[in-house]
């Protein structure tokens, strides 16, 4: 699977008044983005050590996946959550390596012991907990809508989009929700993502449903030319978006499975995971 190439985020710096000593302006507000919040404050508990094996616990993942895994510009794996396996690592204090193999390999090598833990976008799946265990999801899939700068348009809802144009991937979840959700909107089925991106901008359809990741790297994108943005909130029914994904270990390593989900915990309660966030997604799918 291949995305767009990760675009630096552009920071705003605000004008400082020089004349008649004036008071300096205030700087101007950054973009907000929103940072997705996995994990239940009520939950925590004592804290988990990694078990000392003597070695370093070896992640593995895929460099094809920005921004969630890719090669930097050294080729060194990089990414949302290769540099959140690395704070756990941090946080547990454990030496680990990071090793990237093409992602159809990567559950087949981990059961075959040439690596402890998959850090990449494997989907928390029935089947996959028949063979491995996970952690708590640290991102998921969000579903949203989108429309073009600037139309006067209502946040959807199954009576705001009733008889309005709204576009999907044919055969997709999104397009399988839209029919469950919001039966009276007309919907326009399309190919492909692009295609569905290409019929947004022209205006030949009002809103857009798909998946916010893809969306979110579009808007950020130079294809786009800033033409869209998202209206509404996300969508993550596990049914149709599934559940998201974890820190994937074999089911003998429970012990380094619950020491990761509780460093997970910590990442998140120190700030790192919302500092690696605002790096890696510029533009927020949530």
């Amino acid at each position: 699977m291949k995305r767009a190439l990760l675009i630096c985020v552009n920071f705003l710096v605000a004008d400082v008044a020089q004349a008649q000593q004036l008071p300096p302006a205030p700087a101007a507000a950054a973009p907000s983005v929103t940072i997705p919040n996995f994990w239940n404050p009520r939950a925590r508990g004592e804290r988990v050590d990694a078990p000392q094996t003597g070695r370093a616990v070896r992640f593995m993942t895929d460099d094809e996946f920005p921004p969630l895994h890719f090669a930097g510009p050294d080729g060194t794996p990089t990414g949302f959550s290769v540099e959140l396996a690395r704070a756990v690592c941090e946080r547990l204090t454990i030496a680990c390596t990071v090793q990237a193999r093409r992602f159809d390999t990567l559950l087949d090598a981990l059961a075959d012991k040439q690596g402890d833990v998959v850090a990449a976008a494997v989907p928390l799946t029935p089947s996959l907990r028949a063979r491995f265990l996970a952690t708590r999801p640290y991102f998921r899939w969000p579903a949203r809508f989108a429309v073009r700068q600037g139309a006067d348009l209502p946040i959807p809802s199954a009576t705001a989009l009733a008889e309005r144009n709204v576009g999907a991937v044919e055969g997709s979840a999104h397009e399988a929700y839209l029919k469950a959700y919001f039966p009276n909107a007309v919907r326009k089925t399309f190919p492909d993502l692009a295609t569905a991106q290409g019929a947004l901008k022209r205006g030949e359809v009002a809103y857009l449903f798909a998946d916010g990741l893809n969306l979110a790297l579009w808007f950020n994108g130079q294809d786009s030319e800033s033409c869209c943005a998202f209206i509404g909130g996300d969508y993550l029914e596990n049914r149709y978006f599934g559940e998201g994904i974890g820190l994937v270990t074999r089911t003998e390593d429970a012990a380094l499975s619950r020491a990761l989900d509780d460093a997970l915990q910590r990442v998140w309660d120190d700030g790192k995971y919302a500092e690696l966030y605002l790096r890696f997604f510029p533009v927020s799918p949530f």
